[in-house]
Order: C-alpha cells, then structure tokens, then sequence
C-alpha cells in the first residue's frame, strides 16, 4: 500500500489535477470535509502529510491557522498549506502556526508535487534513520540526539517540527559558522532560496521559543545581522 496523503477542505480545485499525480507516484488520497472527521481519521490511520487549505468554508483565515496550530500540537508529520489565499500575511502566521510549506493554488501541479515529494523524503529520513553510530550534538545544555531524533535543553524534551529539528540541526552541525539565509534555506528544501527570509525567519523565532530562555536575547541561536545565522 501507498503511503497516504489527508486532504482537508481544499476547495482551490487543484486537486482535482493532483489526485492523479499522486498515484502515480504511488500516493492515495483521502479527503475529510470537516475538522472531526479530520482528527478521526489521523488517529485511526496512518498518514506520511496532510494538505489543508486555511480559508476554511469561505469564512476567511482565522481559524485555518488555528486548526495548523492545533494540528501541529497533536502530530509530528508534515503540515503542507495549498491556499488561493497569498497575502504575505497569511503565509507567515501559518509558518508560524506550525506549517512545513505553504504554496498558492496556481502553482503549477508538477511544482507542487515536487514540494510535497521533497517533504516526504525529509520526513521518512528522519524517522528512519537508525543506525549505532552515536550521533550526539551537545552545545552546553542543548543536546541533540540525532539517532532518536529528540531534543533537550537543559534536560527537558523540545518538541520540533521536522523542518524546525532539521534547521537547528545544521547550524549546530556548522557551529560557530555563519550560515547565510540562502544556504540554510537550500540545504533544508533542495530548491533555490527565492524569498526565503519570512519563511526561515519564521522557523528561527519557532525555534528560539522552544530552545532559549529568553527569546529576545537567545544564548544559542543568533543573528548576525546582514550576514545570516549560527548557533555558537
């Protein structure tokens, strides 16, 4: 059996031109049609993304934000937002809610697939990865434990979003060198970083709230400002 893709009130129409992409790459698509049936069925099944809309039955985008940030408290899996919506507006507060990517509905299907594929990729190699070698990245109190992919500061469980673990888990890699927005943005996603600062911008402040004490004075994950970031 294919791996499973939940769609949830995408009234965009594109998915009316992914559904058959996706089978052929051996994807299936289920789609609910309201937020209960959205919540049973990711706990009775097993999904590898979901793929929401945020303008939820055409009442504006409030509390399609609100369903991500819900969402992202209860599943680790890929959150991929397909919206007619492109206020930049709208694209930060989802990133900043808990979505992985967020992309407009004329985007063009095969660009699409590509995005959610790459998604795929990076969501099965983190859980899959599994291997003897100790893969253990400390930077004083913060430790990453890349075999189990789980992270601690200072002895307490940091629960990441899997672009957010992936992007603290290069700067610490890279430690004390300056990464440009560019080179974190093209080494996460694979695709040329065009208008990447709200999108990483937006996983580094999700992350500082997670990681730091005070967020505002982060003591691991800084700015050097025109240059990019680094985690010293």
């Amino acid at each position: 059996m294919g791996k499973k893709i939940l769609v949830y009130n995408n009234s965009t129409g594109i998915m009316e031109k992914m559904v058959p992409l996706f089978a052929t790459e051996g994807l299936d698509t289920i789609a609910v049609s309201n937020s209960e049936q959205l919540c049973q069925t990711l706990k009775a099944q097993d999904f590898a993304l979901v793929l929401v809309d945020i303008e939820l039955n055409h009442t504006g985008w409030d509390k399609g934000i609100e369903m991500i940030a819900s969402l992202r408290k209860t599943t680790p899996i890929p959150l991929f937002v397909v919206s007619a919506q492109s206020a930049e507006t709208a694209k930060i507060m989802a990133l900043e809610a808990g979505a992985d990517d967020y992309v407009t509905a004329d985007c063009h299907p095969l660009v699409l697939l590509a995005r959610i594929k790459s998604q795929l990729r990076r969501y099965t190699q983190m859980v899959n990865m599994c291997s003897p070698t100790d893969r253990t990245y400390r930077v004083e109190g913060l430790v990453i434990d890349d075999n189990q992919q789980i992270v601690t500061v200072e002895g307490n469980n940091v629960r990441l979003t899997p672009i957010e673990y992936k992007i603290l888990r290069l700067l610490v890699q890279q430690r004390g060198q300056v990464l440009s927005i560019s080179q974190i943005y093209e080494s996460i996603w694979h695709m040329r970083a065009i208008g990447a600062e709200n999108t990483i911008a937006v996983h580094i402040r999700h992350i500082r709230e997670k990681i730091e004490n005070n967020p505002r004075e982060p003591k691991y994950l800084k700015a050097v400002w025109g240059c990019g970031y680094k985690v010293v």
